[in-house]
């Protein structure tokens, strides 16, 4: 759906008032440039002159970008849907005891699911950040900038997707669940952080 829209149309949807796509399609759009721009300098790498040794590093970064980046594109969708659970349980009947009983059920079941949904992203982001790295440190040094902004792009999604989590998180009642992810959370946040600082420390001017 948004995934297939040309640019300026998926613009102009994000900028209306409707309330998808947001920040959680945004950031997957984020994150599927970051793995392109990866899959980019790794591509100009391959094959080049004085690159022999990391040829084939240079392939494989290729083929996981690539995938990663579908996967991304995917997510582009994937977070409007899961809002439009969380939507759909919300107008569930509440007329009795049974009604309400379900609903909250429902409720809990998609807000649960719109959490884990944006999870999914960060943990990708952090797997195409170490190929940002990668590309950065082992790749073409004439495209260095750009795995440089793939490394920018990427913690910028994650981040992002991490909030989104957390938002969700505040509605969740299962406390068991709330403490892992937030767990999780916090680890990626730490290694996002932490991945990007290391990748802009090797571009040198």
């Amino acid at each position: 759906m948004y995934a297939d829209l040309p640019i300026k149309d998926y613009l102009k949807e994000t900028a209306s008032s409707a309330p998808v796509p947001g920040g959680g399609s945004v950031a997957a759009v984020g994150a599927s440039l970051a793995a392109a721009l990866s899959e980019m300098v790794a591509g100009l790498t391959v094959g080049r002159k004085g690159f022999e040794a990391v040829h084939g590093a240079m392939e494989e970064i290729c083929v996981a970008a690539s995938a990663l980046r579908m996967r991304c594109i995917e997510d582009i969708d994937r977070d409007p849907e899961a809002y439009r659970e969380v939507l759909d349980a919300f107008r569930l009947p509440k007329e009795t005891a049974e009604d309400k009983a379900s609903r909250s059920w429902a409720i809990q079941k998609a807000m649960k699911g719109a959490a884990l949904v944006p999870l999914a992203l960060a943990e990708r982001v952090c797997r195409i950040m170490e190929m940002a790295g990668s590309v950065v440190q082992n790749g073409n040094p004439n495209a260095v900038t750009d795995g440089a902004v793939a490394a920018m792009m990427a913690r910028a999604a994650g981040l992002a997707a991490l909030y989104n989590v957390r938002t969700n998180l505040t509605a969740i009642k299962d406390a068991d669940f709330v403490n892992e992810v937030t767990r999780k959370v916090e680890n990626l946040e730490a290694d996002i952080i932490r991945r990007e600082k290391a990748i802009l420390e090797l571009v040198k001017f």
